[in-house]
């Protein structure tokens, strides 16, 4: 399908523009009828971005920048945005690039610098590691928008790149458009919440649960109703909301969100697996099955094996590269009934025959534990009840303040 703007209808079912000063309409939409929620576990997802009634009209005759990837899509041709937006003679000026680049092929963590676009030409600016022209960048626009594809983890980067942009907008009082796409894994809010700000980071910015259970849009609500910007700022934002979907609602994303998340079942493990980065244990980088394998070069693992090589975006920081891995093969799982466990770092743990060495990177695991407890509490021999019974306050409280920003109906 070719959009086009005089081709759009000027009818909608929902207006989804959710102002972030508008506290009783976000209550109501908070609220959806009955039948609305039963129609939501049949009909379509529709993500925001494919909604171009509800935004394009905003941009007619403004200057335009975008935070995208290769995860900024729209509709079933997976046509990318920015080659919408240019079709429809928006003048879009640049884009941000988030950790893994504007195409998603950037090695995780890698600093890359501004760049050009090779399809469209046009220019491009990362946030990820610091650039100090981004005041200039985002004053020079009129309009951004925010278009990316989270996973639902607080260790995964894209939502410190929101937060950047909306402390951006905030700076310079521009309006920032949230094109919200689903959580694949916002059926669950687990794990310990950060507090110290020791802990921050770019894998650990926010003081949210490590599996938050929010959307973009709603997390940009949250950011701005717990007045987390910069000096208590709020920035200018309208969320056009994803239709027919609910927290309760499987979503296997269409466009994978960076190289080592391949499909959905990778998507699912990744919130339990993704820990073991503060180690030197395999998650299957170099391999076919990324964040679908376990291993280690020593047998004591398992009896499953596999050996990391290159692979294209994986091809650096790969552990156990070149070495037979002993491990687990998780392959087989369904995803949908995969969710937040500790259970592999700890029969991990216990199968290493040196446990002082296990922990290789311990300030970067209790970054993205966003805690030193977590550790701790590992090291000591505790037990997954006993873990997770030292957070359940700090979670409850969580969880009672995520309700305020839900755009969609909870899975509870």
């Amino acid at each position: 399908m070719k959009f086009t703007l005089f081709k759009l209808t000027l009818v909608v079912s929902i207006v989804t523009f959710i102002s972030c000063g508008h506290a009783r309409h976000a209550a109501q939409l908070n609220k959806p009828a009955d039948a609305e929620v039963a129609k939501s576990t049949t009909d379509q997802v529709v993500p925001g971005a494919d909604q171009l009634a509800l935004y394009l009209p905003q941009l007619a005759g403004k200057k335009v920048g975008i935070m995208g990837n290769q995860t900024s899509i729209v509709g079933h041709d997976k046509k990318h945005l920015v080659d919408i937006l240019i079709e429809n003679k928006v003048d879009l000026k640049f884009a941000f690039a988030p950790e893994h680049g504007f195409r998603g092929d950037v090695e995780r963590g890698e600093k890359f610098g501004n760049d050009v676009d090779q399809k469209t030409g046009l220019p491009l600016y990362t946030l990820y590691g610091g650039n100090k022209k981004q005041d200039s960048i985002v004053n020079s626009v009129d309009v951004m928008i925010f278009d990316l594809q989270d996973v639902g983890a607080r260790f995964y980067t894209y939502i410190t790149s929101l937060h950047h942009v909306m402390e951006l907008c905030a700076k310079h009082h521009k309006k920032l458009i949230i094109l919200d796409r689903p959580n694949p894994n916002g059926d669950q809010v687990d794990g310990p919440v950060r507090h110290d700000d020791k802990f921050k980071s770019n894998v650990s910015w926010h003081k949210i649960a490590m599996i938050h259970g929010l959307t973009i849009g709603e997390l940009a609500m949250m950011i701005n109703g717990q007045k987390w910007l910069e000096n208590g700022r709020q920035a200018d934002i309208q969320i056009v909301k994803v239709q027919n979907w609910d927290h309760k609602k499987m979503y296997s994303l269409p466009v994978i969100p960076s190289p080592s998340l391949p499909n959905h079942l990778s998507v699912r493990l990744y919130l339990s697996l993704c820990l073991f980065e503060g180690t030197d244990i395999s998650v299957g980088r170099g391999t076919d099955w990324p964040f679908q394998v376990l291993g280690y070069t020593n047998p004591v693992y398992g009896s499953f094996t596999f050996t990391p090589g290159e692979r294209h975006g994986m091809a650096k920081h790969v552990e156990g590269k070149d070495v037979i891995n002993y491990g687990v093969d998780l392959r087989a799982l369904d995803p949908d009934s995969q969710k937040f466990t500790l259970k592999y770092i700890l029969d991990f743990y216990q199968k290493t025959p040196d446990k002082s060495t296990f922990f290789a990177r311990p300030e970067f695991f209790d970054k993205l534990a966003g805690t030193d407890q977590l550790r701790k509490q590992i090291l000591a021999g505790k037990s997954e009840e006993e873990i997770r019974a030292s957070w359940a306050n700090d979670l409850a409280s969580y969880k009672h303040m995520r309700k305020k920003y839900l755009l969609y109906p909870d899975f509870e």
